[in-house]
């Protein structure tokens, strides 16, 4: 027992044995600075030291922007950046290949290589007609009741309005006689038709005009983008009274006929019809006569 107290006092000794640290000047030998310490004060500042160190580490680590360049750390906003970022740049890829189909069906309009497709009136406004005998159509009581109410409120309804059975009516460019007619055989995607000089030229339905430009071929040449993916091309205009971007209405004037162009024979309207990047044959959805 008296060996392991010897020991204890004189570990407690040492650890509590003031020492003096003195900084000397090494030429004149004066005393620059001086401490006193002992080794347990050692130990405790060097043990505060170290876990001020660690704390302020780990506060860094956890709540600090600067835990972003430490390896293995990301940002949940960068994470939630590049995920928008990604969702656009797929969006804008979708969106450039599709102005890339679209400029491929423009300059197909304008060299002449032309695609033909076969299309009906109904094609553009549906592609399947379901059948009706698949479905049960008989009312039941409570529909009968709710058929009757309905017919008697709208018995009297003064500001009822027919609502149209087609999203998308399409109206003759310009009256006249149809000189050559759609011949997919024969390579031509268009219909002629024979009208007096300077006759004004009217856009079909609203769009936009995508094209008003001369072309050595087909001389002056507008091209206008409706709905339901339908483009209307008007070919060999004496002059053209809209340009490139304007927003177009049913029945306004966009040209005035004329016969430009090395392809031009007379003085006529060359109309062709386009859905999705197919020529149609425009005599199925239009009366020139």
């Amino acid at each position: 027992m008296s060996e392991k107290r010897l020991k204890r006092q004189r570990l407690k000794k040492k650890l509590f044995t003031k020492n003096r640290l003195v900084v000397l000047n090494e030429d004149t030998f004066e005393e620059i600075f001086s401490l006193k310490l002992n080794l347990m004060n050692v130990f405790v500042v060097v043990t505060v030291s170290a876990i001020l160190l660690i704390s302020i580490t780990t506060y860094i680590i956890a709540f600090t922007p600067l835990r972003e360049f430490i390896p293995g750390y990301a940002s949940n906003k960068l994470k939630k950046d590049a995920t928008i970022l990604a969702v656009k740049s797929d969006s804008l890829a979708l969106e450039v290949k599709k102005n890339e189909l679209y400029i491929e069906s423009i300059k197909k309009i304008l060299t002449g290589d032309l695609e033909y497709a076969h299309f009906n009136k109904d094609s553009i406004l549906a592609k399947e007609v379901p059948d009706p005998s698949k479905y049960k159509l008989n009312p039941s009581e409570e529909e009968k009741k709710l058929r009757e109410q309905v017919a008697l409120e709208d018995k009297y309804n003064l500001f009822e309005k027919a609502q149209a059975k087609i999203s998308l009516v399409l109206f003759p460019p310009v009256k006249g006689s149809i000189t050559d007619s759609y011949n997919a055989k024969n390579k031509h995607f268009a219909v002629d038709i024979a009208v007096a000089k300077d006759t004004p030229i009217k856009s079909v339905a609203n769009g936009t005009v995508v094209f008003a430009d001369w072309t050595p071929n087909t001389g002056n040449v507008i091209i206008i983008k409706h709905r339901e993916g339908i483009l209307s091309v008007y070919k060999h205009a004496a002059s053209l009274t809209k340009t490139q971007g304007d927003v177009v209405r049913t029945g306004e004037v966009i040209a005035l006929a004329g016969s430009t162009g090395k392809e031009s024979t007379g003085v006529h309207l060359h109309f062709e019809l386009w859905k999705d990047g197919f020529t149609i044959d425009p005599t199925q959805f239009i009366d020139f006569e």
